[in-house]
This record gives structure tokens, C-alpha cells and sequence, in this order.
């Protein structure tokens, strides 16, 4: 993206897209529905707490970047809703994907269709990565693969929205897998270490038993 969103402006918008598709009855949002969603346990990583005039100093960045906007409902509470369809031209299937990104970080595409079901329905893995593909063919791309981290098989996408900031936040992410399998396994090689010098210890024990029974009939 050209224009690079801040951790809030990420939830935020992440937000307004999940409850037009999983509750469109509730949509568009008042300011204090909104930040409910914001600092939601479920479906969400990671778990933020946002103060209302986070929230809506969010909302402000974010009408500015023309990505939100006030809806034409009326009422005495102004309500909010994103400007996605309307700046980007998605459809639902995209959306629903750059929901899950947005609001749970980097994720496989088989996460993606599960966790996405309670938004759109993918028929398969495929109709899955064909959306992901469009997205990142987009100019400027959405999403973009993320390198395997080591020990898993699966690629990961991730949004754009974030900019370096995100792929920054996973290349640590990784580092810091490969740091706990490497203390994993040398917590597993000292535990190995202390058997086999416990297991000698025995053995240099039973001998010296033997030895002196063996003394007792010489």
C-alpha cells in the first residue's frame, strides 16, 4: 500500500470489514460498537485494548486516507462503515480474507477458508488462493506470501496494509521460532545429558555392590 496504517488503523479497519460481512444487522457501527470489536477476545491477534478516542482518532487517520466514512443513515449517534468497495472495487471473497489478515496477522490458506467461513463461504483451497492471488496482483499488491518459517510446510500471506512494519513484525516472529526450537532442543540434550550421567552413576554403583559380594567368598 501507498499509504501505511498504524496497529490501531489496522484493527480498526479490520473491524468495520468483519462486521459488515459476519453481522451486516449491526453495520454500520457506532463509535462505541466499534471499539467493542476492537478489543474483542475471539478472532483477534493480537488482543488490543483501545480507549474510544483511540478508536476514534483512528477513524479520523483513516476517513482521511479515504479507506472510512461517516454513513448516510440517519440518526442522532454518527455510525461508521470502510470505503473499501468503494476505493478498491472488492468483492466479498476479498474482503473476508483481508479481514482474517487484518485482524489475526499472517495465516496459512487453509486458516484463511477456515476462520473465514463465518464471512464468506470458499468452496475449496482453491477459490482461496485465487482470491489471495487477485489481491496480490493488485497495484499496489494487498498481500503478499511470506517466506515458510522453518519447520512448517505451509506458506503464510500477509497484508500490505501495514507496510514494512508488518513483514518486520514476522521476519521476528520467525526468529523467534527458530530460537525456541534451538532452546527446545538443548533443554532436550542437557535432559539427556543428565540421564546418561545418572544412569553411570547406577552402574558404577552396582558394580562396586558386585565387587564386594564377590570379596565376601574369596
Amino acid at each position: 500500500m501507498e499509504k501505511i496504517l498504524s496497529r490501531m488503523e489496522v484493527r480498526v479497519l479490520g473491524c468495520l470489514i468483519e462486521k459488515e460481512l459476519a453481522t451486516p444487522e449491526y453495520y454500520p457501527l457506532t463509535l462505541n460498537a466499534l471499539a467493542n470489536a476492537c478489543n474483542q477476545k475471539s478472532n483477534r491477534n493480537p488482543i488490543m485494548t483501545m480507549e474510544e478516542t483511540e478508536v476514534s482518532a483512528s477513524l479520523d487517520s483513516l476517513r482521511a486516507r479515504q479507506l472510512a466514512l461517516v454513513s448516510a443513515e440517519g440518526g442522532r449517534v454518527p455510525k461508521y462503515r470502510h470505503a473499501l468497495m468503494e476505493r478498491l472495487r472488492l468483492d466479498p471473497a476479498e474482503l473476508a480474507l483481508l479481514a482474517e489478515l487484518l485482524l489475526r496477522g499472517p495465516q496459512t490458506v487453509g486458516e484463511l477458508r477456515n476462520r473465514g467461513e463465518r464471512m464468506h463461504p470458499f468452496a475449496d483451497l482453491a477459490a482461496v488462493e485465487e482470491a489471495l492471488q487477485e489481491l496480490e496482483e493488485r497495484t499496489p499488491p494487498l498481500v503478499a506470501p511470506l517466506p515458510r518459517m522453518p519447520g512448517h510446510k505451509e506458506q503464510r500471506y500477509a497484508h500490505l496494509f501495514a507496510g514494512e512494519v508488518e513483514m518486520a513484525e514476522e521476519a521476528l516472529e520467525q526468529q523467534e521460532h527458530a530460537r525456541n526450537i534451538t532452546l527446545a532442543e538443548n533443554d532436550r540434550i542437557a535432559n539427556l545429558e543428565k540421564e546418561v550421567s545418572s544412569l553411570r552413576s547406577e552402574v558404577a554403583e552396582l558394580r562396586r555392590s558386585v565387587e564386594e559380594f564377590k570379596a565376601q567368598f574369596e
